[in-house]
């Protein structure tokens, strides 16, 4: 009986067992395109960013930003190849999000001021301070006549969309940052990844305690992505954020 195949066999399977862990490619970092409406995952997108880049992080300043509507209304307006366009609604993969917070020390700073202090995670402080223990974070420390905070807060979406590369960042405003962090516990609590899922975000009006119309914003899942969809939707939110430069990210002052 001719036993070299087997021998050789066997030896492969001896050296395949004892190679490092660490050797071993991880696939879910490096993944095939896979068919789907996203353009994102069937081209080699982050090679394009960092090659048109140059290998240099990626500003925020470069980010189609969409604000929250003022006056109550219920209708986003996008940044478009056209310009601003209105949309009932906004559609799509959450890659990633950010909680920002700034004190200015004056109540009406001119915009582009730079900040007394800002924190990116609404944790701690760019100075290492914790942002739970400081008076600013307190509610009615704005000016006592209301129950705002005088250190403004928000929360930053990447959501991507199927027709770009790019994510669009939606800017939450702190009078939405409960809802959101709800819809963020739903979907802990059933095991769902972030960017497994589409996620469509629409608007209410709504009214204040002294009678001042804004806009809530409204969160719901709307469709599972397929297991192969879901692995390239995480493989591209690590690759996407390490471009990312978050220093400069700072909420709306008004």
């Amino acid at each position: 009986m001719d036993t070299t195949k087997l021998k050789n066999r066997l030896g492969d399977k001896v050296r395949e067992l004892e190679t490092p862990m660490e050797m071993i490619p991880d696939a879910s970092i490096d993944l095939p395109p896979v068919k789907s409406d996203y353009i994102a995952f069937r081209s080699n997108s982050l090679s394009i960013i960092q090659e048109n880049l140059k290998n240099q992080p990626l500003p925020f300043q470069l980010f189609d930003i969409v604000k929250s509507p003022s006056g109550g209304a219920t209708v986003f307006s996008v940044p478009g190849l056209s310009g601003e366009e209105p949309e009932k609604e906004l559609t799509g993969i959450i890659v990633d999000y950010t909680m920002p917070r700034a004190y200015w020390d004056t109540s009406d700073p001119v915009e582009g001021t730079p900040p007394t202090c800002v924190s990116q995670n609404s944790i701690i402080s760019s100075d290492g301070k914790s942002c739970a223990h400081c008076p600013f974070n307190d509610y009615g420390s704005k000016d006592g006549d209301t129950n705002a905070k005088a250190c403004k807060e928000s929360v930053l979406l990447f959501l991507l969309r199927p027709d770009n590369i790019l994510p669009l960042l939606v800017r939450i405003p702190v009078t939405s940052k409960p809802r959101f962090l709800k819809y963020m516990a739903r979907l802990v609590g059933t095991l769902t990844p972030i960017n497994s899922v589409v996620t469509r975000i629409t608007l209410e009006k709504a009214t204040n305690k002294t009678g001042k119309p804004y806009a809530l914003y409204h969160f719901e899942a709307v469709v599972r992505l397929s297991p192969e969809e879901a692995a390239s939707a995480k493989a591209y939110a690590q690759q996407f954020m390490e471009l990312v430069t978050a220093e400069e990210v700072l909420p709306e002052m008004s």
